[in-house]
């Protein structure tokens, strides 16, 4: 069911990866704040396709691969926009940390599900925790503009440096549970 309704949301938010790429670069005094909300939809997505995937007994194997794959496109290629633009050494290591950690637990999932241990590195309460901080983070430095005088650009900092080091807590928390299998 490859067209369904939660797999067609994560097929979106794949779509929009371009567009919001186009919408920073962009020469417009509206572009970033447009890409930062563009993101920030596509991260409102990322909830509710798992939501409707199992509320309508809509799930599948296409989406179970599909929507991790998209959250980690979009997100790496977000970090890499901000860099783009902001190149101050601690932005740079939060989005070092945040994608060499996406790499690294994808991996080990990979290889725990080759090896039938896939429960044992499943998504945590921690992770999830950490992805709506990435979301709204990144959202807010992407839309890099102030907006009634908060400085919305700042606050999205201090909320993908949350992230990051919610991310590190977790990829801990993931590399101890499958330590006894990695040390086999």
């Amino acid at each position: 069911m490859a067209w369904n309704l939660p797999n067609t949301l994560t097929w979106l938010r794949i779509a929009a990866i371009p567009l919001i790429v186009l919408l920073f670069y962009m020469p417009y005094h509206w572009s970033e704040p447009a890409a930062g909300l563009f993101f920030a939809a596509a991260g409102v997505t990322d909830s509710l396709d798992g939501y409707l995937a199992r509320r309508l007994g809509q799930t599948s194997r296409l989406g179970a691969f599909l929507d991790p794959v998209a959250d980690k496109l979009i997100v790496a290629v977000a970090l890499v926009l901000i860099v783009s633009k902001d190149t101050r050494a601690l932005i740079v290591l939060t989005a070092a940390v945040i994608i060499g950690r996406e790499i690294t637990i994808s991996a080990l999932r990979e290889w725990m599900a080759e090896i039938g241990e896939r429960r044992k590195v499943a998504v945590s309460q921690l992770g999830k925790i950490k992805t709506i901080l990435q979301i709204v983070g990144l959202s807010m430095m992407l839309y890099r503009v102030p907006l009634l005088h908060l400085p919305i650009y700042r606050v999205g900092v201090i909320l993908t440096e949350l992230a990051a080091a919610a991310t590190l807590v977790s990829m801990v928390a993931y590399l101890r549970a499958a330590w006894p299998e990695l040390r086999r």
